[in-house]
């Protein structure tokens, strides 16, 4: 406030006409006010509307990721897993040639079809069972992940669930399909539906997991 009181005291000094020198010294004047005031509107405060936006802008953080971590063994426990499941493919194929004969043909089919069924039934018994546990304990352990949560509970639930459906297959309808045929297109029904949604299943998660 002091200078351009000073510079305005100046100029109003200077209105006599006078020679070049002096038109010079006024329009440096000029310059000099214009400049000042121009800066000092320049450090006027914000009115209350502006100063909220500058604080809002001021104080928004890019919020980031919050990294979350598993147990050290929770890459090994899926790798069994994945390999585990893979392997399961050539067993399915091997149950349903061989359970494809003792349905249509019952007692009189081969003795292969017998053995191979009863091999690989136990096959898969002690696969889901190894798949179960890795695959339930990676589930609990990747429990607070939020990407592809959803469907990594599925994939769990269906799982446990064809867990039943063939413990119920191999522990009780096999025994009743020797002797009823109603017993055994169950079997037949429940194993090929529990083989259809194991797959299924698999292949959800090799490809959409990711």
């Amino acid at each position: 406030m002091i200078v351009v009181g000073v510079l305005t005291f100046l100029l109003a000094g200077a209105q006599a006409p006078a020679g070049p020198d002096t038109i010079v010294l006024r329009a440096s004047l000029q310059d000099t006010l214009s400049t000042v005031s121009s800066r000092r509107s320049a450090l006027e405060p914000v009115g209350p509307a502006r100063r909220l936006d500058v604080l809002a802008d001021g104080d928004t953080t890019r919020r980031r990721r919050r990294a979350i971590e598993v147990s050290e063994w929770y890459g090994r426990r899926l790798t069994v897993h994945r390999y585990v499941a893979y392997a399961t493919i050539p067993v399915f194929t091997l149950q349903y040639a061989a359970g494809n004969e003792l349905y249509t043909k019952g007692a009189g089919a081969p003795v292969w079809a017998k053995t191979m069924h009863r091999v690989g039934a136990t096959m898969l018994a002690g696969m889901f069972t190894v798949n179960t546990v890795t695959g339930a304990w990676n589930w609990w352990d990747s429990r607070s992940v939020p990407q592809n949560r959803i469907l990594r509970t599925i994939h769990a639930m269906t799982m446990i669930g064809t867990d039943f459906a063939f413990s119920y297959t191999g522990a009780k309808l096999s025994k009743e399909a020797e002797n009823s045929s109603e017993k055994r297109q169950l079997h037949h029904r429940v194993a090929l539906a529990s083989i259809g949604v194991s797959v299924a299943s698999e292949v959800a998660m090799k490809f959409l997991n990711r």
